[in-house]
This record gives structure tokens, sequence and C-alpha cells, in this order.
């Protein structure tokens, strides 16, 4: 299907689905989704929320409420607390059913009061991999437009820049606790040290990175292109990344690869 035929079918659904909270991370999909909703229902009918808590970096925020200004969302921010759910801590390879869970606990109600349906940024390439949270917002009541249009991750972002959305390439950022390893317990200080040290090197010039946490080691992933990079700035890195508490500094020679300690 062409990229125009797949915009006018996402647009037909919003239009069935009628009134929408989006589910807005500012990642290139529901910032896609919420742009499009925007475009097609207008502010009164498509309302952005953005779940904030620890396992949200502080400048994925600042993002969303940028973007929100820029492009005249609705928009409102609330706090999930998947903190306090002892099986979300518990960090085994459900971790993600309990936290949308909570997403939906939350923004299902803000939903309700506006008779609107809760939909998410999940496109057709998600629905391969591991994502136990997609089955939470399912039995939740979510809907997924983009997949019901027929969007890929590849669409998404040529759509996007079609549209003129400066989210077009934005770098995959997941939740800071897929940085750990699954056994690992989400704590507030961990997530902490893993978005302080992300940070740290965004600020060397790296965009698309991960750290992932295995104690007093970092495992670091960047982009393919970049692995050179990292070496010419050596002591930098180390530097940033000790800065944060690590006592070791690894690079992972296969490069950035969204969701790998899944499984």
């Amino acid at each position: 299907m062409l990229l125009d035929a797949k915009l006018a079918a996402l647009e037909s659904e919003l239009r069935r689905l009628g009134r929408v909270v989006v589910a807005f991370s500012g990642g290139a999909d529901s910032a896609f989704l919420a742009a499009v909703a925007h475009r097609t229902l207008g502010a009164p009918a498509a309302h952005a929320v953005t779940a904030v808590s620890p396992s949200l970096a502080g400048d994925e925020e600042v993002d969303c409420r940028s973007l929100a200004h820029e492009w005249g969302l609705r928009w409102t921010p609330v706090t999930t607390h998947e903190m306090e759910r002892a099986a979300y801590r518990v960090n085994d390879s459900d971790r993600c059913f309990h936290c949308k869970a909570e997403l939906m606990d939350v923004v299902g109600p803000i939903a309700a009061a506006e008779g609107a349906v809760v939909v998410l940024g999940v496109n057709v390439d998600d629905l391969g991999d591991h994502r136990p949270g997609q089955k939470a917002a399912v039995e939740a009541g979510a809907e997924f437009p983009l997949v019901a249009a027929g969007f890929t991750k590849a669409d998404v972002r040529a759509a996007s820049q079609q549209m003129g959305l400066r989210t077009f390439d934005k770098p995959a950022m997941a939740c800071l606790a897929s940085r750990l390893p699954y056994g690992t317990e989400v704590s507030v200080t961990l997530l902490g040290q893993v978005e302080r040290t992300e940070a740290a090197l965004r600020r060397l010039g790296f965009r698309e990175l991960r750290v992932r946490h295995y104690g007093e080691t970092a495992r670091i992933e960047v982009a393919l292109a970049d692995l050179q990079t990292v070496l010419d700035q050596r002591d930098a890195v180390v530097g940033a990344v000790r800065g944060q508490g690590y006592r070791y500094v690894t690079l992972d020679l296969e490069g950035f690869r969204s969701g790998n300690l899944n499984g």
C-alpha cells in the first residue's frame, strides 16, 4: 500500500474511533500518531497524554512539552506509579506488562471521562517482538491505529518527514528500565544512573545509544557508524561513564540494538 493510502487509512481509523487519548511518549511513533490525530480530529477530540515517572528520561518529558507547544496539541502530563508495583520492580520478562497496566490505569479514566479511546503508537513491526505491554494495553481496551492502517516503522518515519515533523529521524528511546537485564531489580537509583550516563554520552555527540547496566559495568551500544568515534573519544567516553559511578566501561561491538535484552 502506498504511503498516502496508508495515511488516508489512518485518518479513517481515527475518525471511526471519534475521540482519542494518545499515549504520547515523544518517540517517532507516538508523536506521529498524536500529530495526525490532532490534524484529523482537532484538539477537542485528540488529547495527548504523557506518562511521567522515573522510567521516563527527563529530556524526553521536556521534548514532549516542546512538541505539544510547537504543534498546538492538547497535552497533559500525568504521573504513573509503576515503581509501586512489586511485579514491575522484580523485572522479569513481563515487566512491560505491569508498566503498561499502570499506564492504562492512569490514562484510562481520562479517556473514559472524555468518551474517548486510548490509542498507542504501536506499528506493524512491533508485533513480532516480545512486547507484553501490548497485551496489557489490549486487555484494558486500547487501540493501535497505526497497525490498523498498516504502518511499519519505516512508513512512520517517511510520513513524518513528509508532514515536516522533526521527530521523523528521532532515535528510538525505550523506557530506562529496558537498560536493566531481567532479574536486576528496578530502582529509582539505577534508573537515574543510567539516565545521567546516557545524557553525558549524548553531550559528546552520540544520538543513538543505550547504556546497559550490569552492576559496576556499563555496556555501551552505539550505532555501528559511531564505533570508531567512541574509540577516538575514548578518554572522554570513559570519563563520562565513570563520572556516573561505573567502574568498568565496555563497548558492544555489535552496536545499537533496540530491545536486545528481550528474551
